[in-house]
């Protein structure tokens, strides 16, 4: 662990290795139980499971804490990558199994703590990358003010979400009317020919076994034949097992699943955190597709989500424009990298960095057209 406690009186920054043995989980924990923005991917559980088995060796957990309480403010993982291609850049660590890089940040925590996670964390290079991060959240509204930084959100996107209490409620009742409302019944209607139909919620003593069915059923669809499920790579496997175990402990996982008699014909993995849920994994088994099983489910899902106290909000974690859930979870949540630079030539860091994104975005956009036309 290296501090530095320079600036603010009782205030140090701490950079730690997130698997050494004597990290304080507990203030980790804590910090990410109270977190102004819930992010179960930036909490020690996920985390921890994701490096231990996926790697890579060089994230780094940066967290400002009170020096005389040991209470955390805010934290983050931190790495030092390519802003797209070329340019390395500090950046919020962020991966495909948890894309929401909201920094952990207290209800306490004021601008003098997100200038010292700003300036500890850009380091020399005096500029940080925050990708995947919901641009209306507390935490990117204070970095994105303070004062003497160059800020720029290099892309954007919209993603599904949902609200919770009245406006939820309206979004639900927007989604599920007239045509499709008549035609979800329907095909409901029809699949209960097939059996006893049950869409139901898996409690915490179930969870283990109804994960295993899950990876199971993912594996048998379109993902296994890619080997992109998560039981296709042993290394996969193991960090989406251990996240489930260490979340179900604390009672932050849900599954919900849509069964034909005992067979599981769609299963949604859901991470619960501090009124926000995650849809974190879906499967739905091919050979029932004409019942719309995976749209289904997430309906039901969406009806779970509003009666749970406290809820706020549903978060899709689904990439811009999918064909099942945007018609169906009505929200929008910005989504966007922002770039943050301070000193000398920080307008010129953070275009030059902008400029690097496009093109991998560019680069992306000309790798996916080429599978799509190999596949043709």
């Amino acid at each position: 662990m290296l501090a530095n406690s320079a600036g603010v009186s009782g205030l140090e920054v701490c950079v730690f290795d997130p698997l050494q043995d004597d990290l304080p989980l507990e203030a980790w924990q804590d910090l990410s139980d109270v977190a102004v923005d819930p992010n179960p991917f930036f909490g020690p559980v996920y985390l921890r499971a994701y490096l231990r088995h996926m790697g890579p060796g060089n994230v780094k957990l940066l967290a400002v804490r009170d020096s005389l309480t040991g209470r955390w403010l805010m934290s983050a993982p931190i790495r030092i990558r390519p802003a797209g291609v070329l340019v390395p850049v500090p950046t919020l660590f962020t991966t495909e199994y948890g894309p929401v890089g909201t920094p952990l940040l207290h209800p306490d925590a004021g601008t003098s703590h997100a200038r010292r996670f700003f300036e500890t964390a850009a380091g020399k290079a005096g500029i940080l990358a925050l990708p995947h991060l919901p641009l209306a959240s507390g935490a990117a509204r204070m970095l994105m003010g303070l004062d003497g930084a160059d800020v720029r959100v290099a892309e954007s996107h919209h993603r599904a979400c949902h609200d919770g209490g009245p406006d939820g409620q309206a979004q639900f009742d927007e989604a599920f009317k007239g045509k499709r409302r008549k035609e979800m019944k329907r095909l409901l209607r029809r699949l209960e020919d097939e059996g006893p139909v049950t869409l139901e919620t898996i409690g915490e003593k179930a969870l283990p076994s109804r994960f295993e069915q899950f990876l199971e059923l993912e594996a048998s669809g379109w993902k296994g034949r890619e080997n992109t499920a998560l039981a296709s790579q042993s290394q996969t496997a193991a960090f989406a097992r251990e996240t489930v175990t260490g979340a179900a402990r604390a009672g932050r996982v849900r599954i919900d699943e849509l069964r034909v008699g005992e067979t599981l014909i769609a299963s949604l993995v859901l991470l619960v955190d501090g009124g926000h849920v995650f849809a974190w994994k879906i499967a739905f088994d091919e050979a029932f597709s004409r019942f719309s099983p995976g749209a289904q489910l997430v309906l039901h899902t969406f009806q779970e989500n509003l009666a749970m106290p406290e809820f706020t909000l549903a978060d899709s974690l689904a990439i811009p424009g999918h064909s099942m859930i945007e018609p169906l979870w009505r929200g929008r949540l910005e989504i966007g990298t922002l770039l943050l630079a301070a000193g000398p030539m920080a307008a010129f860091k953070t275009r030059l960095c902008a400029t690097d994104l496009a093109l991998e975005q560019s680069l992306r956009r000309l790798a996916r057209d080429v599978r799509r036309k190999v596949r043709s």
